[in-house]
């Protein structure tokens, strides 16, 4: 086995519960440095347990710039690099866009957004010395297709796929990376305590965004999809020769994807005629 400075190092937020716990557990197994973080890092000391010569139980609250810094600089220090990032940290929200309470949105954005923003802002500069890294952005196939109960989650993963597509195209030259997961419905807390819920209800929604809730937070704990298989996934997607920028994850994901890109066509294709008309005719432009 190579020494741990051959190692690639991970940096995972979010690692009290889901897919950052998972993914820091397969990372730890194999016996890559892995800083591993969570608001309160209490939640942390079983998973770091027999692994303490390559691990790094930090707390961080990714809303929080000063803890981010800290965070990186620490790092920084017992490593020396940061090969993959892990975006991870995240909360989920129900209810109808009318429903929806502002400041629970904002936290969420804060938290979805605006904290991944922050946390990649603070490790490009080393890896662009480097010109080596990745940045893997938990997204979600809500990022790509939206759906009832969920407009200002699914606008939090539309946002990072929006800013990690642009990001992929301005960092490949400089030969950093960027992987956008996409999961579908699985079994992590997402859909239990780590959701928040509007607190009052419109009956007009009742058959669209309390339906839609009342079925997500139904199979929470049933979803068909593995946390453990979707860690070796991302892993071996990082360390393939060539990633995608978008790794769907399970068969949920999978069909959904598929059906946003045949609704994009449909709409695409029947309306193209109007669309091209809206130019300059040929011979006046």
């Amino acid at each position: 086995m190579a020494d741990q400075s051959q190692r690639p190092v991970w940096f995972i937020t979010g690692c009290s519960t889901g897919f950052g716990r998972e993914l820091a557990q397969k990372t730890l197994s194999l016996g890559y440095p892995t800083v591993v973080t969570a608001r309160n890092p209490a939640t942390l000391v079983d998973l770091v347990k027999g692994h303490e010569s390559h691990a790094l139980a930090l707390e961080l609250d990714v809303t929080k710039p000063a803890q981010v810094q800290s965070a990186v600089r620490e790092t920084l220090a017992k490593f020396g690099r940061i090969d993959v990032l892990v975006n991870n940290a995240g909360i989920g929200y129900f209810g109808s866009f009318e429903e929806s309470e502002a400041e629970e949105v904002r936290k969420m954005f804060e938290i979805n957004f605006w904290g991944l923003a922050d946390m990649t802002r603070a490790v490009l500069p080393d890896m662009r010395k480097r010109k080596s890294g990745t940045i893997v952005n938990i997204s979600s196939v809500g990022g790509i297709a939206a759906f009832p109960a969920l407009s200002f989650y699914n606008a939090t993963k539309f946002a990072v796929e929006a800013l990690s597509e642009s990001l992929s195209q301005e960092l490949a030259p400089i030969g950093l990376k960027v992987l956008l997961v996409e999961p579908g419905p699985f079994r992590t807390d997402w859909a239990g305590r780590s959701a928040n819920q509007a607190p009052q209800t419109i009956d007009d929604y009742a058959s669209t965004a309390k339906a839609r809730t009342d079925m997500i937070r139904g199979y929470s704990g049933k979803q068909p999809g593995d946390p453990v298989r979707a860690a070796q996934a991302i892993v071996e997607t990082v360390e393939s020769a060539n990633p995608p920028l978008r790794l769907l994850l399970g068969k949920p994901a999978l069909a959904g994807a598929r059906n946003k890109l045949e609704a994009l066509k449909r709409d695409f294709d029947g309306w193209a005629e109007v669309s091209a008309a809206a130019d300059f005719p040929a011979d006046e432009a």
